[in-house]
């Protein structure tokens, strides 16, 4: 480490235990074309002696009935997905039917490969003997590098000392319900795309601020009666069906353990992972509170910037960003508003900080430039660790630096409280960077958090150690300030 940091012995590894079930239709997984064989294989099932099946159900019960929570209830589910596959209407026993659940499932597991890029907020005080509350989001890494965000518990005493509760046994994904769609975000994302602003204007004139799918899908239907005299209605209907596929909603059994609860990819912007979520506890103007996160969604070729919004990390409502600022990775909001505004930190040129100002949190049209790299330490990139944590000598952003040999070092940066796109000071050298026990990994020399929070005068750090596995490190505010140069 090349700063006075506190290493809390911590370290969090990928537990290949934790296992999520997904559907599962042969065919359709595999790579080029080709169908689904769910026809073929249902009907070699239903041709299977009963006492077979019951054979196969018990060794299935006994194999994986301790891994999964309602493991049965997942198999009638997947079975009934079957309906529109199956070849005969001859009713099927009970022990078939699970069969037939559990023949099209199969077991992923979220955090095969890795562990990384952590953040952390605290929860309501409850009294617990061990300090502070809080929850970490971190990201999973499965088969194929497909990316969750899942969950971590533990409490911070006043002393800055850490403590982490056992996981849940049984990770789950929520139930996924329709969303909210937002008129402003819906019209920067079909300005991105060049759509048609004459189209754009009769679906969204007739919308509310806010609107649900219903209202969505009218619109659309009116759209598509003008197709006679409108050009492109079926291009913007379908921009308009892929931006609203972003915009849902999840929620989990509130008696599950957060730690038990992973958000998986479901829009097609997500398909191949949700990325670095960045938590923050948001308090508005009048008092109320709840919990931000921006994520990166990415496709498998596209990046973008979305948002988780929960006040109870039980349901958490999804949907997506816009803006020139909010382009590429890294934005991070800030905990509160200023000047009767929402901030942000932004990275949207890929390689410095800029911070951006808006009127709608999921809005963020411009950025302004306030750090640009300029030492060996970060000649190749810039970008931030996560929301700012606000003190009495400024706003404190941790940062994050790419330098030679592709190391990613951990710095900081001090903004003015009134008018943070001023920059007080900055540190000359790394807070922490990749040492000998800290070099090696999925991806070796990173060092990465995406966000941390401070205890009185103590900054709890978790941090992504060579995008493998978690570490958790503290240190003195005041300290760090202290270190700093005054910025140039």
């Amino acid at each position: 480490m090349g700063f006075d940091v506190t290493d809390t012995g911590i370290e969090l590894r990928p537990d290949h235990h934790r296992v999520i079930t997904r559907l599962f239709v042969p065919g359709i997984e595999d790579v080029g074309p080709g169908d689904s064989r769910a026809g073929g294989v249902l009907q070699r099932i239903m041709q299977l002696p009963e006492s077979d099946v019951v054979a196969a159900m018990a060794d299935i019960d006994e194999r994986f009935g301790n891994r999964h929570r309602d493991l049965h209830g997942t198999f009638r589910r997947h079975a009934g997905q079957l309906k529109s596959h199956m070849v005969t209407e001859e009713t099927v026993s009970e022990a078939r039917r699970l069969l037939i659940g559990a023949v099209f499932t199969h077991e992923c597991s979220i955090e095969g490969a890795a562990l990384c890029n952590p953040s952390i907020v605290l929860l309501p005080d409850d009294g617990r003997a061990d300090g502070r509350p809080f929850v970490m989001s971190v990201r999973g890494i499965g088969e194929g590098h497909r990316s969750s965000i899942g969950f971590r518990t533990g409490a911070v005493g006043v002393d800055g000392e850490v403590s982490m509760d056992a996981n849940g046994r049984f990770p789950a994904t929520g139930e996924v319900s329709a969303g909210i769609h937002r008129r402003a975000v819906v019209h920067l994302h079909l300005d991105d795309l060049g759509d048609d602003s004459g189209n754009a204007a009769f679906v969204l004139d007739g919308t509310g601020e806010e609107f649900d799918e219903e209202q969505l899908s009218l619109r659309r239907d009116a759209l598509r009666a003008e197709h006679s005299t409108r050009r492109n209605t079926d291009v913007t209907i379908s921009h308009l069906d892929a931006i609203a596929r972003s915009s849902y909603r999840l929620r989990f059994d509130p008696t599950t353990a957060v730690s038990e609860r992973v958000l998986w990819p479901h829009a097609p912007a997500e398909a191949q992972g949700m990325e670095d979520a960045r938590f923050v506890h948001f308090v508005d103007d009048d008092g109320s509170a709840t919990y931000y996160a921006t994520y990166t969604a990415f496709d498998g070729s596209v990046i973008s910037q979305h948002m988780l919004q929960t006040d109870d990390f039980t349901t958490f409502d999804v949907s997506p960003t816009a803006g020139a600022a909010a382009h590429g990775k890294g934005l991070a909001l800030f905990p509160r508003k200023i000047g009767g505004r929402y901030a942000a930190l932004s990275r949207s040129d890929r390689e410095s900080n800029s911070i951006a100002f808006s009127d709608d949190i999921r809005c963020w049209p411009t950025s302004v430039q306030i750090q640009v790299p300029e030492q060996t330490w970060d000649m190749l990139q810039l970008g931030n660790c996560g929301s700012p944590i606000e003190t009495d000598a400024g706003w404190l952003v941790l940062t994050h630096g790419v330098g030679a040999m592709r190391t990613y070092a951990i710095g900081a940066i001090l903004l003015d409280l009134d008018d943070p796109s001023i920059v007080l000071g900055c540190t000359d050298r790394p807070l922490m960077t990749p040492d000998a026990r800290r070099r090696d990994g999925y991806v070796p020399n990173v060092l990465y958090s995406c966000g941390g929070v401070a205890v009185g005068d103590h900054l709890v750090l978790p941090y992504g150690i060579g995008d493998q596995t978690i570490g958790i490190a503290t240190m003195s505010i005041t300290a760090v300030i202290e270190s700093m140069r005054p910025a140039r």
